[in-house]
């Protein structure tokens, strides 16, 4: 998920579209939390790790 929104806040960047670096912006978040939860040791929808 990460990677996913570093690529779209990319392609929104160099495009000029706002909405794909707002979703960008909001996978890339949403990614860094479960990687977060998942290093703390909390298990989120059943799994340790989101890797």
């Amino acid at each position: 998920m990460i990677v996913l929104g570093i690529i779209l806040l990319l392609i929104g960047f160099l495009a000029h579209i706002s909405i794909l670096w707002t979703i960008g912006i909001v996978i890339l978040v949403v990614g860094l939390v479960l990687m977060l939860l998942g290093r703390l040791g909390h298990a989120v929808g059943g799994r340790n790790h989101y890797f």
